[in-house]
């Protein structure tokens, strides 16, 4: 095991993802698999690198990941959440690029309860005047 470790918590939606980075080339595995195996569309995995780009450390750091619940794009969303705040924790000066890129605010978006009274969240059943 590698001493040097950096740790993060990322959240969206109902996902969630605890970043562990290690120094090395910069491979990233998302729940023991590869990034490429786990998601399977090039605009997820960028938007899983994006930390690195902005940040300019990129093939620095080795990723594992622990990724549970939502989709594959929450669950990306909660990845480059975690990356970001396990960045800021490896280098303190990195934080005003990525706090500028709004990687470190958490999205708020929720999906809504569903209301007594009611099909789904809003969704009210059908109104006939007869």
């Amino acid at each position: 095991m590698a001493k040097i470790q950096h740790y993060g918590t990322g959240r969206r939606k109902s996902s969630v993802a605890r970043v562990r980075l290690i120094p090395g080339k910069g491979n990233v595995t998302i729940n023991k698999r590869p990034m490429d195996d786990y998601f399977g569309m090039e605009i997820v995995k960028k938007e899983v690198q994006r930390p690195f780009e902005i940040a300019g450390v990129e093939g620095k750091f080795d990723v594992l990941a622990t990724v549970r619940g939502g989709g594959f794009t929450g669950q990306a969303g909660a990845l480059r959440h975690g990356i970001s705040r396990a960045l800021c924790q490896a280098d303190a000066e990195l934080r005003p690029a990525l706090k500028a890129a709004g990687f470190l605010s958490r999205d708020p978006r929720m999906k809504e309860r569903k209301k007594y009274g009611l099909k789904k969240a809003r969704r009210a059943s059908q109104f006939s005047k007869r």
